[in-house]
């Protein structure tokens, strides 16, 4: 029988759970035998007296790290080191800026011979490695890329139909018809449902007429519009004239090609307002502006219409039955922005973590009386700033390129389950990256010192530029709601014996562990084996996921009685977002115990395993109070994976030059004086005049 708010179990279940019953009995019989040579000999690596560190094959992990798309990155690096005028000026104007922004992009283009556009759809990974090229030169030229092809391109290509791609392909690609997307409203950003443009279909003059109806209703923060914007793909209610006594049906939101400035004179066209919005804290490169529309009349054939179509006697035709659905397959078509928000994130925390990591390895400080003074990666609390950090790089460069692959197999197959789990895994993964890469920014600042302070060496423009990552594309405390959502949703469909998308098969086990005692005796495990032992730690990862989501369902379902469903939601909002976090750091793990497991190289794959042992048991360290809670983990356990996770900081700290030159990343990208690899306090001195 179910316990009280616990789900029915199946026969499958139970007899599962018996099977476990079974094997920890015999566990008590025959426990296994714990080395305490291994705790010494950790104790003493922590010491400094650890055996020679690993060595790494360079060339074998470079390539495993490099991706398959890493030619088309080198083009853009050549591009950009044989134009230096081209490269970002340290105290450049926003105005210049701007300019400056717009040239590279165009030179790109139409002299480097690179053409983002024509992969947005049929190659989108080698799409986000030309992003992550470009973002590496400068990230507001990744973000205006961004804007012109996957935004105001992407939604033209993947919302419009074939009319669309055949007017406008060209212009997008070639940069002639730079164009925004102008979907954020001054009262609603993440809440696009509640958006108050309107689009009001006129059927004498087949004409749709867009307009602003209140201050609240302005466009705002859409980039390109201030400056180089000659289109825009508009976000608005569709209005139909109806022969009843409401007189209108508002059809929910769509999308239209909205013309904002003269092809030739680029003077701005009637009925448009375009005011600019400013210096920001970064990104000046990009011109944000703000958009009013007062009665500005389009063709009926500028809507966007793959979802929807208006005939000419104003008559509306959908494949897709209800508002919702419509609104879901549209949001369905953008999710690129928040994969390529993630992957880009994680490309910023590498270019980070190397110029912390190659200055904490050059700068020396302190040390034993009378002796040489010692590298200040050589001290505990450094290693503990930044190897975990390194490690955390690692995992999300493997995690986000998995996600650009099921972006790419999800636009060639348009598979439902999919569709679904790629827009859950995209909000995760775009909410926990970019903002663990905010945080990080910070951390490399500090790690750094006085010398990171300098803006040559990138980490304020980093920061400042990346600090909006998690904000674009979806508030990242709203998409983690949706992840959440998501679980909750699968959760149900487990118990009532429905199949699992492939990112969430898991919890079907995971979920089953956890309705039964955590097991007395592995608790008790602590030989440096067990804890590097994959399957103890994604079993650890996941078992707290499914613990918290059993948990929440139950607090959910306890106060939708008296607050009713949202203020339940509202109620258990913090535990939602923990719940969300703690499932992407399963799926991230998962990934990287896969990559790892998949190189061909012996050496490679021992590194690797290094640094994900490090990412995963620092990250059971610093919750394991949710552990101990519930005796998954006992005392001498806990002090056990604390060592451990010392000692790998230890070893990873040994090969961390190692590891962060695999990124493989051209010099003026990392070209901060305090990061070089040698001579880098007389290129210091040079730049500041001595």
């Amino acid at each position: 029988m179910a316990s009280p708010g616990e789900p029915n179990r199946t026969a499958e279940d139970e007899s599962q759970a018996a099977a476990r019953r079974i094997e920890r009995l015999s566990l008590h019989l025959t426990p296994i035998p714990l080395d305490d040579s291994q705790g010494v000999e950790m104790e003493t690596c922590a010491a400094g007296k650890a055996k020679a560190k690993i060595e790494v094959d360079m060339g074998s992990l470079s390539l495993y790290m490099r991706g398959k798309h890493r030619e088309i990155q080198e083009r853009v690096f050549e591009y950009f080191n044989s134009r230096p005028e081209l490269q970002t000026p340290v105290g450049i104007s926003m105005a210049d800026h701007r300019e400056l922004c717009m040239k590279q992009l165009v030179g790109l283009v139409r002299e480097a011979g690179i053409r983002p556009f024509r992969f947005v759809n049929e190659d989108p990974a080698k799409y986000f490695a030309i992003m992550e090229a470009v973002g590496s030169v400068d990230v507001s030229l990744a973000i205006k890329m961004g804007v012109q092809f996957s935004l105001w391109g992407g939604s033209v290509i993947n919302l419009g139909t074939k009319k669309h791609r055949d007017r406008f392909f060209d212009g997008i690609d070639n940069v002639d018809y730079p164009g925004c997307f102008a979907m954020t409203e001054l009262h609603h950003g993440s809440n696009v449902q509640g958006l108050q443009t309107t689009a009001t279909f006129d059927p004498i003059t087949d004409e749709f007429i867009i307009n602003t109806p209140n201050d609240g209703a302005i466009k705002w923060w859409i980039g390109n519009a201030a400056v180089h914007g000659k289109f825009a793909t508009v976000f608005a209610k569709l209005v139909l004239p109806t022969h009843d006594s409401r007189k209108t049906a508002d059809m929910g939101v769509h999308a239209f090609i909205v013309p904002i400035r003269d092809l030739k004179s680029h003077k701005t066209l009637p009925g448009i307002e375009i005011h600019d919005c400013g210096h920001k804290v970064g990104l000046n490169g990009v011109d944000n502006g703000a958009l009013r529309f007062r009665s500005v009349r389009i063709p009926r054939d500028n809507l966007l219409n793959r979802f929807g179509e208006v005939s000419r006697d104003g008559k509306y035709k959908s494949s897709l039955p209800s508002i919702n659905k419509r609104f879901a397959a549209t949001l369905g078509e953008l999710v690129g922005g928040r994969v390529g928000l993630a992957y880009s994130s994680a490309s910023v925390l590498k270019i980070a973590s190397t110029i912390a990591i190659r200055y904490s390895l050059l700068r020396q400080q302190f040390g034993p009386p009378k002796q040489p003074e010692v590298s200040i990666l050589d001290y505990q609390s450094q290693q503990h700033k930044l190897m975990p950090m390194l490690a955390s790089t690692y995992a999300f460069h493997f995690s986000t390129m998995q996600l650009v692959e099921k972006y790419a197999q999800m636009k060639k197959t348009h598979d439902e389950e999919l569709v679904g789990d790629v827009h859950a895994l995209s909000a995760g993964l775009k909410a926990y990256v970019t903002s663990y890469t905010a945080k990080s920014l910070s951390t490399c600042r500090e790690a750094c010192g006085g010398h990171g302070y300098a803006v040559v060496n990138r980490f304020g423009t980093l920061r400042n530029d990346h600090d909006i990552f998690q904000t674009f594309e979806g508030d990242n405390t709203v998409l983690l709601q949706q992840v959440a959502a998501y679980l909750l949703k699968q959760y149900q469909e487990k118990f009532q014996g429905g199949t699992l998308a492939v990112t969430w098969n898991y919890l079907r086990e995971s979920m089953n562990t956890y309705l039964s005692q955590p097991n007395p005796v592995t608790a008790r495990w602590e030989s440096a084996d067990h804890l590097r032992d994959p399957k103890f730690q994604l079993d650890a990862f996941q078992y707290r996921t499914s613990r918290l989501l059993q948990s929440v369902a139950v607090r959910l379902r306890k106060h939708t009685k008296n607050l009713g469903s949202f203020g339940a939601w509202n109620r258990c909002l913090n535990h939602l977002l923990t719940l969300a976090e703690s499932h992407i750091e399963s799926v991230i793990l998962a990934q990287f115990i896969e990559s790892v497991q998949r190189c061909p190289n012996a050496n490679t794959q021992a590194t690797l395993k290094l640094v994900c042992d490090l990412y995963a048991l620092d990250r059971i360290w610093n919750d394991i109070g949710t552990y101990r809670n519930v005796d998954y983990v006992a005392p001498n356990k806990a002090k056990a994976i604390h060592k451990l996770t010392e000692y790998l900081c230890f070893q990873v700290r040994n090969i961390a030059q190692e590891l962060v030159d695999a990124f493989d990343l051209p010099d003026h990208v990392t070209r901060a004086p305090i990061a070089m690899k040698s001579n880098a306090y007389s290129q210091y001195t040079q730049y500041i005049g001595f």
